[in-house]
């Protein structure tokens, strides 16, 4: 028995260690090599996902919450950010996605320069350390643009990491300046990206995602314009996006490639599973006999807590989305293998335009106080997860939020 294995049978750990006897002996078996540090098997992952008996589901949960706790300690991380959504003007198609418009459309948006650098701006003087950038693949912008985003920001506010321009809007502008993705990824990094969102890339599986998308990036191209951005010294997160017409399978092997390209490259932050918010979701309401409503709720925990378990070692955050699940489910996850929170966004467009009615901004005192309230203590992180403020003794300031709730309030499940 070496020492991890002690740890698990210590004083403190014995609700773990009732619980592993309690699961079947298959379960239990694949438990146990994880939290020896023995990675587990894409298989092993999906026999995890598919688990039924409540022992077991149990036990999942609770290892994930052991793994967690041994690398992140009591600990639960927030960014202070700001999302921008530069143009909701898209011509790609994608069947799950309502945020994308046409430039006919009344609802179409597109923000200038100025605008870009104003709301920057407005984010720095209320905390932020990051904006999030990110926008539809308008048929009319020249590539240049993503340049130049970077560059007028950075000019007005040169300490401000710009976390931006996901694999596919890369893909887009790579291909509009005729530059390869090396060349275009190092050019951005040379002006100042701070890093990209590893968003685009739904389910890694190709048959899923010709239904899922029009004509999108591939799983292959994903993967490289990850590997490339990484190579340029550029970090990324990782996301998934599952409960539509997704399967265990597909779940396992889309984080079994993470955990490859993790060895690979170094390069992954964090892990951000999106569960699919069908209310408003073309890719549901056309096709309502096929396409689910999204995750259930033991699918949605197995995912963070399985995630994590695949994961050890490799990527060590996992974060919660808590514009797609809400604030009190966010909290709930925080015992299920979850050590972040993500950031205060301040505004959200892409969940709202599916469905999702969860708000656009949680302050950091919010954030702070459903921390706290799950007996965890608050950090504040940048980008890059260094912590930057541990809230041990005191609160972060309390600001008004951003943009008008209309009566909605985050915190409400705590005084219930």
């Amino acid at each position: 028995m070496n020492e991890l294995t002690q740890n698990i049978f210590s004083d403190q750990n014995k609700n773990l260690n009732f619980v592993l006897k309690k699961s079947s002996t298959s379960i239990s078996k694949i438990l146990f090599k994880s939290l020896n540090g023995i990675e587990i098997s894409e298989d092993e992952g999906t026999s995890l996902f598919k688990a039924k008996n409540k022992d077991d589901v149990n036990a999942i949960y609770l290892t994930a919450k052991h793994l967690c706790r041994l690398v992140n300690k009591d600990k639960v991380t927030f960014v202070v950010n700001r999302n921008i959504n530069f143009t909701n003007v898209c011509h790609m198609g994608c069947k799950f996605c309502n945020f994308a418009k046409r430039m006919k459309d009344e609802t179409s948006e597109w923000l200038d320069l100025h605008e870009i650098v104003y709301r920057s701006q407005e984010a720095w003087d209320r905390g932020a350390s990051e904006v999030c950038i990110q926008g539809g693949l308008h048929p009319k912008m020249d590539g240049e643009y993503y340049f130049d985003i970077v560059k007028a920001i950075k000019s007005k506010l040169p300490d401000m990491h710009i976390h931006a321009f996901s694999p596919f809007e890369i893909w887009y502008g790579s291909s509009k300046t005729r530059m390869s993705y090396k060349s275009f990824l190092s050019e951005l990094r040379k002006m100042g990206l701070g890093s990209i969102p590893g968003t685009a890339a739904e389910i890694l599986d190709t048959e899923i995602r010709k239904k899922l998308t029009k004509n999108k990036l591939s799983a292959e191209k994903w993967v490289e314009i990850i590997k490339t951005a990484h190579s340029v010294g550029l970090k990324s997160s990782a996301t998934i996006m599952y409960g539509h017409i997704d399967s265990a399978e597909n779940w396992s092997s889309h984080i079994s490639l993470l955990r490859e390209i993790q060895k690979e490259t170094g390069g992954f932050t964090e892990l951000v599973p999106l569960s699919f918010v069908y209310e408003d979701s073309p890719l549901y309401t056309q096709n309502q006999d096929i396409v689910r409503k999204g995750p259930t709720k033991e699918e949605v925990n197995k995912m963070h807590s399985v995630s994590r378990i695949m994961l050890h070692g490799f990527i060590d955050n996992i974060q919660v989305s808590w514009p797609k699940l809400g604030s009190k489910r966010a909290q709930e996850l925080l015992n299920m293998g979850v050590n972040d929170l993500g950031g205060t966004l301040m505004n959200e467009s892409i969940s709202r335009a599916a469905g999702a009615k969860n708000g656009q901004e949680i302050t950091a005192r919010e954030i702070s106080d459903i921390i706290r309230d799950a007996n965890l203590t608050p950090a504040r992180r940048n980008t890059l997860y260094e912590i930057k403020e541990v809230f041990e003794n005191h609160n972060p300031i309390d600001i008004p939020p951003l943009v008008e709730r209309n009566g909605f309030d985050p915190l409400s499940f705590l005084n219930t």
